[in-house]
C-alpha cells in the first residue's frame, strides 16, 4: 500500500503550453504580440542567462549526485531533475514568444500627441485620481512599475485618444471617465 502510482506525482509534460496558451488568448485574435525592444532584450536576456549560465550549472550539479550512488534519496539529484526540468520548460516558453514577438519601437512617435503603443500617458479619473501608464506588450505587463498591457481595458480606452481629450472607460463600478493630461514617447536613439 506504501507505492505510489507514479501516474499520479508525474509532472505534466505540457505546461509551458498552457502558458502560452494562456498569453495567447490575452491576445486579440488576428493580432501580433507586439512587445518594446526593452521588452525584446529583456526576455532575449533571460533566456541567454537560462542557456549559458543556469542550465550548465544544473547539469553539472546533476551528473555530480549521480556519480554519487543511489538516486532515490539523493536530494541533490531530484532537486537538480526538478530544476532541469522547470528551466527547460522556461526555455521553451521564453523561445517562442521570442518567435512570436512583434518589435515595435515607441520612439517612432516621438512629440506626438496621440495615444499608441509604447506610450506614456498620465491621466485623471472622474475622483480626481491622476495615473501615470505606459502602454507595453502582454510579456511586459507590470502593473506595479505602470507597465499595462496594450489589450488592458484601460489601454483600449486611451488608445488613438489625444493629449486633452477625456475618453470613457468601463469598470466594474460603472462608466469612469478618463481625462488625458500627457502623452509621451521615448527620444529616439541616434547611433
Amino acid at each position: 500500500m506504501g507505492i505510489m502510482n507514479k501516474a499520479f506525482v508525474k509532472e505534466s509534460d505540457n505546461e509551458d503550453d498552457d502558458d502560452a496558451l494562456a498569453l495567447a488568448q490575452a491576445i486579440p485574435p488576428g493580432s501580433k504580440n507586439y512587445i518594446t525592444p526593452a521588452g525584446h532584450k529583456a526576455i532575449k536576456d533571460e533566456l541567454l542567462q537560462l542557456i549559458d549560465v543556469d542550465r550548465p550549472e544544473v547539469v553539472r550539479v546533476v551528473h555530480w549526485a549521480a556519480s554519487n550512488g543511489d538516486r532515490s534519496e539523493n536530494g541533490d539529484y531530484i532537486y537538480g531533475k526538478r530544476r532541469l526540468r522547470e528551466i527547460d520548460r522556461r526555455i521553451r516558453f521564453l523561445t517562442k514568444r521570442l518567435d512570436s514577438a512583434f518589435v515595435v519601437d515607441p520612439s517612432v512617435h516621438y512629440g506626438n500627441d496621440q495615444v499608441f503603443f509604447g506610450a506614456t500617458v498620465t491621466y485623471m479619473n472622474k475622483a480626481g485620481e491622476e495615473h501615470t501608464v505606459r502602454i507595453v506588450g502582454v510579456d511586459e505587463l507590470d502593473p506595479l512599475q505602470g507597465k499595462i498591457s496594450w489589450v488592458s481595458p484601460v489601454a483600449r480606452a486611451l488608445t488613438k485618444a489625444r493629449e486633452g481629450e477625456v475618453v470613457t472607460l468601463q469598470t466594474p463600478q460603472g462608466v469612469d471617465e478618463l481625462d488625458i493630461l500627457s502623452v509621451e514617447y521615448p527620444e529616439p536613439v541616434t547611433d
